[in-house]
């Protein structure tokens, strides 16, 4: 690892997602985006569902994360993520079958339906096929 870039770790409780040098990285934090340089000071923060950027060799990669936390400290950038997945690994049909039965779940008003798990079904669902088009 060179004094430019830092150790990113991206784990689910299923498997490890990302384990690479980068150059930086911009991740959905619950207060917002996070933008994490080499040599950042130490840092513990919850993550949103969302897109995190990675950039390395001036390249980006896009991997969703469905929340969990992230770790900076000594030039290593640790995520625990409920979920994660590689934009390239996403399956797009998949993806637009959860967001329509999100979306009519939360249409029928129901009240027998969770509402929050609903939500949070359809905003990952988004999440995925927003990263999947770009």
């Amino acid at each position: 690892m060179s004094e430019n870039n830092q150790r990113l770790e991206i784990v689910t409780p299923q498997k490890k997602v990302f384990s690479e040098n980068v150059d930086f990285l911009v991740a959905p934090g619950s207060e917002g985006e996070l933008g994490i340089l080499p040599k950042h000071a130490p840092l513990i923060t919850s993550l949103d569902i969302g897109i995190m950027r990675v950039q390395q060799d001036k390249k980006y990669t896009k991997v969703v994360v469905t929340g969990g936390f992230m770790e900076v400290r000594d030039n290593r950038v640790t995520v625990l993520a409920n979920a994660a997945e590689r934009v390239e690994e996403i399956d797009v049909q998949r993806a637009e079958a959860a967001k329509q039965r999100a979306e009519e779940r939360l249409a029928s008003k129901s009240e027998d339906i969770d509402l929050l798990r609903a939500e949070l079904a359809l905003k990952r669902a988004i999440m995925r096929l927003k990263a999947a088009a770009h």
